[in-house]
């Protein structure tokens, strides 16, 4: 389950009751929102959790191909290089 400290969680709670208003035109309470929280939090959450560290994955992959590539650039032929 992601978890959140306690002003993330107020944070959160407080934009599930905007957009219940804003957008649903229904009020929800403090609790009922908390409990949508968790449920998001608990059933929901994981995906976004792990298709955000897929995500940095290939960033990171791709930050990691650049440099290779930058390396190889660099280097100097000799005998043993293969140029």
């Amino acid at each position: 389950m992601v978890e959140f400290n306690k002003s993330e969680k107020e944070l959160l709670v407080y934009k599930l009751k905007g957009y219940f208003a804003d957008e649903l035109d229904q009020e929800i309470g403090q609790f009922d929102a908390e409990f949508l929280l968790e449920f998001i939090s608990k059933e929901i959450g994981l995906y976004y959790y792990n298709k955000g560290l897929n995500d940095a994955q290939e960033v990171f992959k791709d930050r990691v191909d650049s440099i290779t590539d930058a390396i190889y650039e660099l280097e100097l032929p000799t005998e043993f290089s293969g140029r």
